[in-house]
């Protein structure tokens, strides 16, 4: 690829992409909730979706062209974690109150920050890799198994870097893997049921761009921008 093709809609999933990081990021990592006899971390109902648009951006366009998307995911929420940072060691001003409500919301440790960047970065990568290499093993067939097994395998990397990181030594041992497995779980779960909507984005997009894209001489370095 020497050029980029004028696509119509790869700023839009690219914007999805990291519209979807930083708010499951910024607004679900931070709550607990209780549904019946289960309590889970909220942000684990829309993280997924970036596995999701991920897919679609490899499946489509291409390894390299994912590969610059997870790049701009990773750079916002690095920002992101940087700004927070930033805004929480300022003073607050002489009457405000809300430097507690502030530092509850957004003060993740550098421990989780670390560890939540290391994770999505090497679980991204997994993912669009063996999205790329299967679709050229299957000929482009069977997506569903390209999108669940890439899925597997990228939030799979992402659990076992994320989860022992942030909070082995903080929690019991036990508590770590059981809600690493736990979320584990529900991530892939998840992608299995959109699966469907799955189909209908990327053969949407496939006629609109007039691409499906095979990585037969893609350079898989993940600390390349060539396309």
């Amino acid at each position: 690829m020497t050029s980029r093709p004028n696509y119509k809609y790869y700023d839009l999933i690219m914007a999805a992409f990291v519209t979807t990081l930083l708010c499951s990021n910024l607004i679900g990592a931070g709550k607990v909730t209780k549904l019946g006899s289960f309590t889970f971390g909220t942000g684990i109902l829309f993280f997924p979706l970036s596995y999701i648009f991920g897919d679609v951006l490899t499946e489509v366009y291409g390894y390299a062209r994912s590969r610059k998307v997870v790049w701009a995911g990773f750079s916002a929420v690095f920002f992101a974690s940087f700004m927070s940072w930033i805004i929480i060691k300022m003073p607050p001003a002489p009457g405000w109150t809300s430097q507690e409500a502030y530092v509850t919301v957004f003060g993740a440790t550098p421990r989780i920050v670390i560890a939540s960047l290391l994770a999505f970065w090497a679980g991204e990568f997994s993912n669009s890799y063996v999205l790329a290499k299967m679709k050229l093993w299957t000929s482009g067939k069977f997506l569903w198994a390209r999108t669940i097994g890439s899925t597997v395998v990228g939030e799979g990397v992402d659990s076992i870097i994320f989860y022992p990181l942030a909070f082995l030594g903080t929690w019991e041992n036990s508590l770590v893997l059981q809600v690493m497995v736990t979320n584990y779980f529900i991530k892939v779960l998840w992608e299995a049921v959109l699966t469907p909507v799955t189909y209908k984005i990327v053969n949407f997009l496939k006629r609109a761009e007039q691409e499906d894209y095979y990585d037969t001489k893609t350079d898989f370095n993940p600390f390349t921008l060539n396309t």
